[in-house]
C-alpha cells in the first residue's frame, strides 16, 4: 500500500495523454525547456561586474517641459 507501482504511473500518464493531448504535452515541454534556458542566461546575466553596465543618462540632462512631471527612476541591483 505505501508507494506506487510502474503500472499505477503507467495509467497515470495514459490518463494525462487522452486528457492534454500529446501535442499540449509537446508544446508545454518546449515552453518549459525555453523557460529554463531563459532562466540559466539571466543568472549568467546577472554576474556581471557593474563597470561592464551601460551608463544611464543622469535625469538633469534630459530637456524637462513644462507639463511632465521629473522624477528619477532606480535601477535595480
Amino acid at each position: 500500500m505505501g508507494s506506487f507501482s510502474i503500472w499505477h504511473w503507467l495509467i497515470v500518464l495514459l490518463i494525462v495523454i487522452m486528457v492534454f493531448g500529446t501535442k499540449k504535452l509537446k508544446n508545454l515541454g518546449g515552453d518549459l525547456g525555453g523557460a529554463v534556458k531563459g532562466f540559466k542566461d539571466g543568472m549568467k546575466d546577472g554576474s556581471t561586474t557593474p563597470d561592464d553596465k551601460p551608463a544611464v543618462a543622469p535625469a538633469a540632462a534630459v530637456a524637462a517641459d513644462k507639463n511632465t512631471i521629473d522624477v528619477e527612476v532606480k535601477s535595480k541591483t
